[in-house]
This record gives structure tokens, sequence and C-alpha cells, in this order.
């Protein structure tokens, strides 16, 4: 039985990842600051699909977190099979007028955090000679992000960092993909305050996003793209042969809050 430990697993996708691997009948270990959610969550899981989950509540924004995250599971003897880096925040405005402190925590969840996780568990998986390992990245590290600047930063370097590893580990039956939803139907886009805009207009479930990225990380896929409409996707094609300065001012069109 193959146990998945998932950040972020308290609401929208990290929440259908827990759900999809629990009907596989794996156990789990939910990771996410909300205690209340995640045992809510426990016990759903456990008593519709008899399977075991561990739950840690953490601020993965803290800077003994991630090793807080990796002594307990290492308590508890448990093997992780499956490792889902979801946990993630964004945030509207500009840089330079956005609170610091608001985008250090950014920078210690989306990129320190899922660094350090992965640098813990990775060398049990290399070891054991199995893993599979599922970095949440976005479309959006495709790009850069005026009015996001900093999450879209981040995400670059979560897709960047998850491509260059998985070459590393080539040959050792361990695999590292990286999931790039476009907007998703979570707390995301409220807590971001990007709720009232154009990059939020068209939402797709998290559970369809959640499922594609799942699969992927099952077949060692590199990248996986989900929840995209034509018209995102027809953008996306054309990014790389468009001019930078197109790109950004279209970007942050987007991502402006509309009055």
């Amino acid at each position: 039985m193959n146990t998945a430990l998932i950040t972020g697993a308290s609401a929208g996708i990290g929440k259908e990842f827990a759900r999809i691997h629990a009907k596989a009948k794996g156990n789990l270990v939910l990771v996410a600051r909300s205690e209340n959610k995640l045992n809510e969550l426990k016990t759903e899981l456990e008593k519709e699909h008899g399977i075991e989950v561990l739950v840690i509540a953490k601020d993965l924004t803290e800077p003994t977190a991630a090793q807080d995250v990796f002594d307990e599971v290492k308590t508890h003897m448990i093997k992780i099979d499956y490792l889902i880096n979801n946990a993630g925040f964004g945030g509207q405005g500009k840089f330079h007028e956005r609170k610091w402190e608001e985008d250090h925590a950014m920078i210690q969840l989306n990129i320190v955090a899922l660094s350090e996780l992965t640098r813990l568990f990775l060398p049990g998986m290399v070891e054991r000679k199995e893993g599979k390992i599922l970095n949440v990245s976005s479309t959006a590290s495709l790009m850069p992000g005026p009015l996001q600047a900093v999450y879209f930063a981040s995400k670059a370097y979560v897709t960047s960092f998850s491509n260059a590893i998985s070459e590393e580990l080539r040959g050792t039956n361990v695999t590292v993909t990286a999931l790039l939803p476009g907007a998703t139907e979570s707390d995301f886009a409220k807590t971001s305050g990007l709720d009232n805009t154009a990059l939020f207009d068209k939402t797709f479930p998290a559970a369809d996003v959640a499922l594609a990225g799942y699969n992927g990380m099952l077949k060692g896929k590199l990248n996986v793209k989900a929840g995209l409409s034509f018209g995102q996707k027809l953008m996306m094609a054309f990014i790389p042969f468009s001019p930078k300065k197109m790109v950004l001012k279209q970007v942050r069109g987007m991502q402006e809050i509309k009055v």
C-alpha cells in the first residue's frame, strides 16, 4: 500500500489529491495549517476507504517546518512513496507596494519548503529505487507576471527545479513531475486578491486538475498542464514567439482588479 504525503491538503487541489489517493486505497500524511479541516478530511477518508491517515498541522512558512514534518513522519516510521508538494499561495499588487513579509512568506512556502521537503524525502526514495514526486507549479511559471511578480517567479523556480532533478534521477526509478494548472476552483483567487480579475473569469474544477496531475505523476511525466481553456492553450503556444513587452502588458491586464 503506497503512502502519499500531501502539503496544502486542507482545501482545493490538495484536498482532491487526498481523495484520489484514498480512493486508490493508499495511506496518507496530510499537512496544512488547519488542524480542524485536516481532521475532518481524515475522518471522511478513513471511514470511506478504510485507510490510515496521519495529520500534521504545520505552517510551512515557518523556517523549521519542513524538518519538523520529516521528523514526525520518521517518528511514526512511515515510508513515503509519493511526495506531493501542493502548498503555495500568491498575492496581487505592485511589488514595491506589497508588504515584504507577505512576499517573504510566499518565497518560503512556494520555494524553500518545497525544496527542503524534496531534499529530505528524496534520498530514501533513491535508496529504495522507487518513489514519485509531484510538485504543483503553475502555467504562471511560463511567463513573467506583473502584479504577481513574486508568485510567477516562484513558480518558474518550481518548474525549472522539478525538470532539472527529474533528469538527475534518470535511471533511479524515481520520477519528478511538475503540474502546471491554469485558473482552478479553489480558495487561491480569494486569498490572493485575484477573484475580481479577468484571470479567474473562467475556472476549472479542482478535482479534474488534481486527477490530471496525479495520473501524470503515476506515469512519470515531466510536465502536466491542466485546467486551460482553448483560448488559454492558444495563448500559451504563442508566448515563446511573442514580443516580451506585449506578453507583459497582456498578463498585467488579466491581473488588474476590475472596476
